[in-house]
């Protein structure tokens, strides 16, 4: 689950977009009045929305800190252009004006997550197997199988079983996996066919699915060949930022 912080000095603000979060999107939200009370925690944060105002410039560099440390995408709320370009320092993901428009809002909230949950499925899964620890490509996985209390990886190379939670694989490999039946998850990428009840891969094998969930992975196969093809045949080559360019600003001093 991507975890959401939101750092504002108005409490309005701060109960507003955590409200919209929480309507918008399926994720964790910590709200605090400035940033060193968010960090209080020790907790790392996915996407931070950063109030920024007249007095709060110590904000910002706090903020590129746990942009490079944490890997946060920074969304700078303010009432005005004054922090336009300290925004383009940090790399800031958007800017956005007040009054938060919230049509406006949930749209850069859904996109951010979007570039969160795509880095996410990038990253190789790092687990402990035989006694030692290993980097497994995710893109290399053909299916996961669930097997008492542990799982095996279905491999271009071969099989690796280690003990984990199936629940904890599906949430650590993301979208382009899905879960067919109680004991497979399946690689979208890795699918040649399917029908009622089976799934053909392209290593040849055959894995069960479970009837009641062949409208949802039929759903879920055909928006994943969509942003494959949209993503230039790949669905693992680089994203581009869903169409955003930093260098775009309107005359509003709001970033497309």
């Amino acid at each position: 689950m991507l975890q959401v912080a939101v750092c504002a000095g108005e409490a309005a603000l701060r109960e507003q977009l955590k409200g919209l979060i929480l309507r918008t999107q399926e994720c964790g939200v910590r709200v605090a009045a400035d940033m060193r009370g968010l960090l209080s925690g020790g907790e790392q944060f996915d996407i931070l929305f950063l109030e920024i105002e007249e007095g709060m410039r110590d904000q910002i560099g706090i903020a590129a800190e746990i942009r490079q440390d944490m890997d946060t995408l920074v969304i700078f709320i303010s009432s005005g252009q004054d922090y336009v370009f300290d925004a383009f320092n940090v790399q800031a993901f958007h800017y956005l004006l007040k009054p938060v428009d919230e049509e406006r809002f949930a749209d850069v909230l859904c996109r951010a997550v979007h570039e969160k949950m795509t880095q996410k499925e990038k990253e190789p899964l790092l687990i402990r197997a035989k006694g030692s620890f290993y980097r497994v490509e995710k893109k290399n996985i053909f299916y996961v199988e669930n097997v008492a209390r542990k799982v095996v990886l279905h491999m271009k190379g071969g099989e690796l079983a280690y003990y984990a939670r199936m629940k904890e694989v599906e949430e650590e490999l993301g979208s382009c996996f899905f879960r067919c039946h109680r004991g497979y998850l399946v690689n979208l990428g890795a699918v040649r066919s399917y029908g009622m009840g089976s799934i053909l891969l392209k290593n040849g094998e055959t894995i069960l699915m479970a009837k009641q969930k062949y409208s949802e992975f039929a759903a879920a196969y055909a928006g994943f060949l969509h942003a494959d093809y949209r993503h230039t045949g790949s669905h693992y080559a680089e994203n581009q930022h869903d169409g955003f360019q930093r260098e775009q600003i309107l005359e509003s001093g709001e970033w497309v």
